[in-house]
């Protein structure tokens, strides 16, 4: 059954289930030195998170390298991401996204000092 609009929003259950809205702007915890990484919803082959950085980057000499593929789009702040054998880093604006093949290295190169550098990422299987 589809939801159903009675003066509010509802789920599938229709008008006993409202939705569950949320923002992901809010909830940001305070900064504690380290990047913020909150599991969004995951099912067979997926996962999608919210990370939020604050000046963090991968360390000097390190490599990120994953089993699956990351779509990841920079939704607030600012970033740059380098990918092994390319001469420079990618500078990402708000509204930005890549598809990170799976296996492909790359590093967060530098994100945003100061402000909540807002990515959403989409972990699949292909």
């Amino acid at each position: 059954m589809a939801g159903h609009w009675n003066g509010g929003l509802y789920g599938a259950g229709g008008v006993d289930q409202p939705m569950d809205i949320k923002n992901l702007f809010a909830q940001i915890p305070p900064d504690h030195g380290q990047e913020f990484f909150e599991k969004l919803a995951e099912g067979d082959g997926f996962q999608l998170e919210r990370i939020v950085s604050r000046g963090q980057s991968t360390p000097p000499g390190e490599w990120l390298e994953q089993d699956r593929h990351e779509w990841v789009v920079l939704l607030g702040g600012g970033a740059r991401l380098r990918f092994q054998g390319e001469a420079e880093p990618v500078a990402l604006a708000p509204g930005d996204y890549v598809l990170i093949p799976a296996h492909q290295r790359h590093r967060v190169e530098w994100t945003a000092p100061g402000q909540d550098t807002v990515w959403l990422a989409l972990h699949y299987d292909g």
